[in-house]
Order: structure tokens, then sequence, then C-alpha cells
């Protein structure tokens, strides 16, 4: 009986279903799984749960604590690579189902993991388990959105991506109310907000599972003409996953969103600190000085333009095209990372939020866009699983970008003696040449050759 509800015929669209009903399924996935984003709020309680008010001995350090993070996110990008095929087989409704399943239930195997204070269980259930959810929620709407908006395909993924950009402003808060609820004298209230968290995910994650529907074979917005004749840029045939992977187009898509995500992931793991470091009482005039509150601040407006650029930037991609929009990603990006360290020696705060307001926008815009880019590369029928497969990308950065920022960094303050405020600059250089080498990949891409399409 569930398997009839979750896949096969039972998620075809009826007749006169209102395709407007699909972003709103896509978001709900997307804004829970978004809480990744948030997962920081939990760092610091779990670095007490002996201590409560402070880490006691055999307390888990903030590194070690870190690795839940970057176990999740890698998990996303290969287990998105993995089911990616599965997912174009069983349809979106199964494939988000397990991603409900995996992502409440890494929840509950982290709750217990932090009960028994095991910190291998916790990388289980939130960093493998979780991320698993993470994955399979990514890119289970994905396909379905384009295949109901074949009129304005970036603006559909951008909706609903937008979301995974959005979803820590919602956990943040969320996350740190229910820690405050359950603490007490003897526990920082982490696993049971676990619990409850899981509960919350799960109920709304459903509700996007319930909702989702696939269009009937050859259904295609009323009165819409397509057009995609006229745009040499995009390829007049559908190539599935595995034929994919042997085209230079893969592999030139996966170097741009792998140094478009480098660029900008690098950076927003370490805002707070680089804005701190950078605008210090040793750095600048005391009136200029930004302190923590500030700094927490300026991440929370990272967020917003990141969230927003989810949208905005995948919506023009539909007039502006996808390379220009890649294009303007690179170029843009270049001179906003070489103004940075113009920024900080000139004491401009405006000047530096600004250059990272925009470059985050652009972050999440090469996220939101690059479904779009694959459908007009490889066509709608398998773009969920290539999509999938070029994600890996997004593993590699989420181990590139930060470890370019924190040791740069730290090799010049520990071995060169450079100061804090000036141990920036090289990196915003070092970043500005990956989005040449981006904007290069970028330029060398061309329509898929007709060999390797589907024989209808």
């Amino acid at each position: 009986m569930l398997n009839k509800l979750i896949s096969g015929n039972g998620i075809v669209a009826k007749p006169g279903y209102n395709r407007w009903l699909v972003p709103p399924a896509a978001l709900a996935i997307h804004l829970c799984i978004g809480q990744i984003y948030a997962y920081s709020v939990f760092n610091k309680p779990l670095s007490c749960l002996k201590g409560i008010s402070a880490p006691a001995a055999d307390d888990w350090e903030l590194t070690t604590i870190g690795w839940i993070f970057s176990i999740a996110l890698f998990t996303l990008g290969a287990s998105a690579a993995i089911f990616g095929k599965w997912l174009e087989r069983v349809g979106p409704r199964k494939a988000m189902f397990a991603s409900a399943l995996c992502f409440a239930g890494g929840f509950f195997v982290a709750a217990f993991g932090v009960h028994v204070h095991q910190i291998w269980i916790v990388y289980l259930g939130h960093g493998v388990l979780g991320g698993i959810g993470l994955g399979l929620g990514y890119i289970s709407p994905v396909s379905t959105l384009i295949k109901w908006f074949p009129d304005r395909p970036g603006m559909a993924t951008g909706m609903a991506i937008m979301g995974f950009g959005g979803g820590a402003m919602i956990a943040s808060p969320l996350s740190v109310s229910l820690m405050s609820l359950f603490s007490s004298p003897s526990s920082t209230g982490v696993a049971q907000t676990f619990l409850v968290m899981g509960f919350i995910y799960l109920i709304f994650m459903m509700f996007g599972v319930f909702t989702v529907r696939v269009p009937a074979d050859g259904w295609k917005p009323e009165g819409w003409v397509d057009e995609t004749d006229e745009n040499d840029m995009i390829t007049h045939g559908n190539v599935d996953a595995n034929q994919a992977i042997r085209t230079p187009q893969f592999y030139l898509l996966f170097a741009v969103l792998a140094l478009n995500v480098t660029a900008g992931i690098g950076v927003l793991g370490q805002a707070s600190v680089m804005i701190q470091e950078m605008f210090s009482a040793d750095a600048v005039p005391s009136n200029m000085v930004v302190g923590a509150a500030a700094a927490g601040g300026f991440v929370g407006l990272l967020s917003v333009f990141n969230m927003l650029g989810r949208f905005i930037w995948s919506s023009l991609s539909d007039r502006l095209g996808r390379k220009t929009t890649y294009s303007i990603f690179f170029v843009l990006g270049m001179v906003l990372y070489l103004a940075i360290p113009y920024a900080g020696n000139t004491g401009s705060v405006v000047l530096f939020v600004t250059c990272f307001a925009v470059i985050i926008s652009m972050y999440g815009g090469g996220f939101a866009t690059i479904p779009a880019y694959l459908r007009d590369m490889f066509g709608t029928a398998e773009v969920g699983a290539i999509h999938g497969r070029v994600l890996l990308a997004w593993s590699l950065a989420a181990i590139l970008g930060p470890v370019l920022v924190n040791y740069i960094r730290a090799y010049q303050i520990d071995e060169l003696n450079i100061a804090p405020a000036q141990a920036y600059s090289t990196t915003m250089y070092i970043m500005a040449g990956l989005l040449l080498l981006g904007l290069v990949c970028n330029l060398f891409i061309r329509p898929v050759d007709r060999k390797y399409f589907t024989k209808s």
C-alpha cells in the first residue's frame, strides 16, 4: 500500500493539476535539510556535555565536533551521485520519502550518541545517515521542477534551492530556543533538542513527500511554445547519466561548480572571524572596530544574500542564459575578491560587507543555476542523476575551500609573523585566481555532440 502511494502511476498528476503546488513541496524539503548550515549553534553545547557551563576534561574538542559538518557535506555529494540513477527510476516521491526518514533518523541516532557520549554515533547519525538524507533531499525535487517549468527552469529550481540557503534562518533560532527550554544544571539540552527537531522535520518533509506530483508524458504549460531551437547553447536531445560522464561538458561543468563553490565556501565558514580580525582594534581606529555582535549580524546578512541569490540569479539565468550568468559570477567575483584587501587596508567596513554580500549571493546563485545549466546541456530525461554526480564537486569544494582559507591564514600568522588583519590578502588573491580558472572552463562549454544522445 505504502509503495503505491510513493511511486508509480500514483504520483502522476491528473489533468488540471496546478503546477505551482510543486515548488512548495520542494521548498518543504529544502527548508528542512538547510538546517545543516546552522549546525554551528550546536558546537559549543556539544563541547560542554559533561562540564555543562564549560568544557570538562573528557568533553569533545571543537575540532572533533567540526567533523560532523564536514562528514555531512561530503556524504551529501557522495549520496547524490550514488542514488541519482535510482531517483530517476523510482520518482521524486519515493526519494523524498527516503530523504525524510534518513534526515530525521539522523537526529534520533545523534541524540542517542549525545546521551551515551559517543562521538562516532553522532558522526553516524548526523554525518552519514543525515548526510544521505541531505543528498537525496537536495536532488529529488530538481528534475521534477524542471519538467513542470520548461519555460522557466532557472526560476523553478531557484525557488527550491533557495530554501536550502534559508533553512538556517529557521533552524538557528529554533535550535537555540529548544536548547534553552531543555537545559538544566545537569544537561545542555542537546539530546532532547535533537529528538524534537527530528520529529518536526519528519512532519514537514512528509508534507513535501505527499504533495509532489510528476507531469504526465507529453505535458507542457498551456500556451507555451518551445523556443529552444533558437538558442544554440541548449542541447536538443537527451543524454543519460552514464553517457553524460563521457562528455567534456560534464567535466567542464564539474570544474565550474567546484571552483565557484570553493571560492565561496572557504570564506563563508570564516566570515565572523575574518571581519573581526580585519577590523580589530590593532588594525583600524576604534570607531571602526567590529565586535562579536556585529560579526554575528554580518553572518546573518550573508545568509540572507545566500538565500536571495539562489532565486534571483537563477531566475536571471532564464533571460541571460546559463553561460553568461556564470561568466558574470567569475568576472565580478574576481573584481570583488581583489577589492577585499583594499577594503581592509582602508578600513572600509561598508565596502568589505558589500563585496562579501555580492560574492555570497553568487555562491548561492551558482548552486541554483547549475541544475538548469545541466538541463540545457543534457536534456530533462536524467537531469536529477547527472545533477547528483556533479554535486561531488561540492564535496571536493567543502574540503578544499576551508583548507585554503584556514591553513594559509595560519601559516602566515605562525610562520611569517603577519598580523591577523593582513593574513587574508593572499587567500583573496588565490580565490580570484580560482575564479579565473572557472571562467576559462565556462568559456569552453559548447552544446553536447549528438553522438551522446539517447536513442529514442
